[in-house]
């Protein structure tokens, strides 16, 4: 197969030169966000038994970008099939096993492989594949203490168990070491017992009292509305979201998201684990393959700050060189960056506007109203325009108006009508480019 006619994962473009070139311009800004954050990852113990190479090959990449990474596997197959081989039963409540002598020995027999079976991949390093040169160390200890769940609902649980507290100061050290830390779902006590946990369970804890960047829990199912992929949800979006009929998987991952945001993780995602190359689709690309949940929005309009020129000139270069704007300086962004209302989607400009109050205190203009090209057509224009608007009123404002040259029917579709010259405020005026010739568009407020 030529390399032309290759295509990118889930997606219908070729890889050229040019599209891997512009792909890895784009997937720059993540890299450099990324970069000495700690992520704490979940993934089941079905995915260690299918054939998880390229996963682990992701787990590598990961790291050599300056990823901290903590991994979390779990084991729930591999007990029952050892279970199976001995004949012995095993009950559950409540989708938690009850853990006896027998079935205790079956859970560390099953961690004790699982994790061998992980460091022997990350191990790995054969010249001519994903893992050439990567050297990865991978560090496993007692670093999660647990206590015995008790009794609940009259059923004891025995072996089973919860997270008392996570030593992280050790994670830390292992990872300021420049090692990936690899923790198995089972517990310590004080007293020297070994307790059976849930995987999603210990992730969420290490996550937390890591205060990591992100915890990302790889799951059997994606996060579904009908057919459609939910993007991103806020906190309470999630506990509605957990109210509803909803794959008893996903139940799990959106209960461990709840507790992580609300206790101090900034940004969980779900991911679909059968999907190749999901995780890095949603750590690189804009809007990723999984489910965002975070405490604050994904997305926002905001003031903009001194950091985000350099967004806001690479979102309306373009424009300018077409003639649909103005050209701006840096200097001259500086200088009226006060001035400026940007739209945030995970830490990138993909919106901006400037909104310049006029000496009379009677009008302001609307200046550099931009969205990028990929989310146009979907109601961020109008959702700047609607914010500016808001703005006007909230400061008894009587007009806005704005100088257009291509974008005239966009305003007078939203309310602005076409006005003469000599109505703009006479410091506006002073100002005008007759070579360019704009339109003046005004709207009452």
């Amino acid at each position: 197969m030529s390399k032309q006619a290759l295509l990118y994962p889930n997606t219908l473009m070729p890889i050229t030169p040019t599209n891997f070139v512009n792909w890895f311009r784009d997937s720059s800004p993540y890299i450099h966000a990324h970069r000495n954050k700690t992520f704490v990852i979940y993934f089941s113990g079905e995915t260690v038994m299918d054939d998880c190479d390229n996963l682990i090959h992701d787990f590598a990449l990961l790291k050599s970008l300056g990823i901290r990474l903590v991994l979390v596997h779990g084991i729930r197959p591999q007990i029952d099939q050892r279970l199976k081989l001995q004949n012995i039963h095993s009950d559950f409540y409540k989708n938690l096993r009850i853990t006896d002598g027998p079935a205790l020995q079956c859970v560390k027999e099953a961690a004790g492989l699982v994790r061998v079976e992980i460091e022997a991949l990350l191990s790995m390093g054969l010249a001519n594949s994903p893992m050439a040169g990567a050297k990865i160390k991978a560090a496993s200890g007692n670093f999660v203490i647990a206590r015995p769940l008790g009794i609940i609902d009259g059923i004891d649980y025995q072996h089973t168990g919860k997270v008392r507290r996570v030593e992280h100061d050790a994670i830390h050290q292992q990872l300021d070491q420049d090692n990936v830390v690899l923790i198995s779902p089972i517990g310590y006590s004080p007293s020297g017992e070994v307790f059976n946990l849930g995987a999603e369970q210990v992730a969420t804890e290490i996550a937390i009292a890591l205060k990591a960047e992100k915890l990302i829990l790889l799951t059997e199912h994606s996060c579904t509305e009908g057919q459609q992929l939910i993007q991103q949800m806020t906190l309470t979006e999630a506990e509605l979201r957990l109210q509803q009929e909803i794959e008893e998987t996903l139940l799990h991952s959106l209960s461990a998201a709840i507790q992580s945001c609300q206790q101090g993780v900034d940004r969980v995602h779900l991911i679909n684990r059968k999907i190749d190359g999901a995780l890095l689709l949603e750590l690189f690309t804009r809007d990723g393959t999984g489910t965002l949940i975070s405490a604050n929005p994904f997305e926002s309009i905001r003031s903009a700050n001194l950091d985000d020129i350099a967004g806001i000139l690479e979102l309306i270069k373009p424009l300018e060189k077409q003639g649909f704007l103005v050209k701006r300086s840096r200097e001259k962004l500086e200088m009226e960056i006060d001035d400026y209302i940007v739209i945030e989607r995970d830490g990138l400009i993909i919106g901006c506007t400037a909104y310049h109050l006029m000496h009379d205190k009677k009008s302001a203009e609307i200046a550099c109203l931009a969205v990028h090209p990929d989310y146009q057509k979907s109601a961020r224009g109008n959702n700047l325009l609607e914010h500016l608007i808001s703005l006007a009123k909230k400061q008894h404002l009587r007009k806005l108006f704005v100088l257009s040259t291509q974008t005239m029917h966009w305003f007078i579709e939203r309310g602005f009508k076409a006005t003469d010259i000599d109505t703009l405020p006479e410091q506006r005026k002073e100002f005008y480019n007759y070579k360019r010739n704009a339109q003046v568009l005004c709207r009452k407020i």
